[in-house]
């Protein structure tokens, strides 16, 4: 009886036992914001190259690169049961050679660790930019549409090489479930470039443009990833928020006073600001603010349950009441 009962106790205690989960770059801010919500159902590993602060107490840190030797280390001394990887560079004031490496390169270790130690999970932050800004793209791009942001943008190309790698992965391994989430424009407590545009008081403009713009904010993104962290789930994933609106009509709201100026003068001022490093916005961004790239998030909501609760009117009080900090 008491072999049982002890057989009994130690099941329901397999059963409770929480999934271990490693999130890569967990020092930015969307890994602490990912990292809140997770450490609450996983056990979570912190990986990140730079000093975290401000981290759950309940979570353990690893100040590791990916790409080198103790990155090797935190997987053999763990059982891991699913990887989050946000570790991504996005400087661009670094090279190419630079970003190809710590992208392509520490992505692929990362992949070869799961591989070699059965992680049964991996979800990889890419992004709706991979397909591109352009007058030609159709309403609404699906997840099968041609990766082309990298036809004007250097910058992006590594991304995209990231993101085929890992559709590639996702057919030679299919043992391990491979999430790849693609969300619009990320606004929020997030240091990125949307998010620093909208709160800029005087933005730039393009005389004669105003592209419907998709935006997600960064707590909807967070619920994303938990959901791509349920057992089944596999696949590339569009993500997007509220319904499109025009650029415009995000500005006005937010009290933002725009300055619109010919298309060729600002290429010029970005370049020279660019070169006398007064500036890190690289002049191929501009086609963010002259093109549309929506993207039909439809199989995410169905095949994830994933819904966003942040609409457009939370997303511009956020972005006016609440600062970067």
């Amino acid at each position: 009886m008491k072999s049982r009962d002890s057989k009994a106790l130690r099941a329901k205690a397999r059963r409770q036992k929480k999934q271990r989960v490693i999130v890569t770059g967990i020092g930015g801010r969307l890994g602490l914001a990912l990292a809140r919500r997770l450490h609450r159902k996983f056990e979570v590993i912190g990986v990140d190259r730079r000093k975290v602060k401000h981290l759950p107490k309940d979570i353990h840190f690893e100040r590791v690169d990916i790409r080198r030797r103790s990155f090797e280390d935190v997987f053999r001394r763990q059982h891991v049961d699913a990887v989050v990887h946000l570790n991504i560079m996005h400087n661009p004031r670094s090279t190419d050679a630079e970003h190809h490496d710590f992208n392509i390169n520490g992505t692929k270790k990362i992949f070869e660790l799961c591989a070699e130690h059965r992680v049964g999970k991996v979800v990889v932050l890419s992004s709706a930019n991979v397909y591109g800004p352009d007058p030609r793209n159709p309403q609404f791009l699906t997840e099968d549409a041609a990766l082309m942001g990298g036809q004007n943008f250097d910058g992006i190309r590594d991304l995209i090489g990231l993101d085929m790698f890992c559709n590639t992965f996702f057919w030679r391994h299919p043992e391990i479930e491979t999430v790849i989430l693609r969300p619009v424009h990320i606004v929020g407590q997030v240091n990125n470039a949307p998010s620093r545009f909208l709160r800029l008081k005087s933005p730039i403009t393009l005389m004669g443009f105003d592209p419907m713009l998709q935006l997600i904010h960064v707590e909807d993104l967070v619920g994303a990833f938990e959901r791509a962290l349920i057992p089944g789930i596999r696949g590339v994933y569009n993500l997007a928020g509220p319904s499109p609106v025009p650029l415009s009509y995000v500005l006005a709201k937010l009290g933002r006073k725009p300055r619109p100026m010919p298309e060729i003068v600002v290429r010029r001022l970005l370049k020279m600001g660019w070169a006398m490093k007064v500036s890190d916005w690289p002049w191929p961004e501009l086609d963010h603010i002259k093109y549309v790239c929506m993207v039909d998030d439809s199989r995410a909501r169905r095949e994830l349950g994933f819904r966003h609760t942040y609409e457009i009117e939370d997303i511009i009080r956020d972005l006016r009441t609440r600062p970067l900090t």
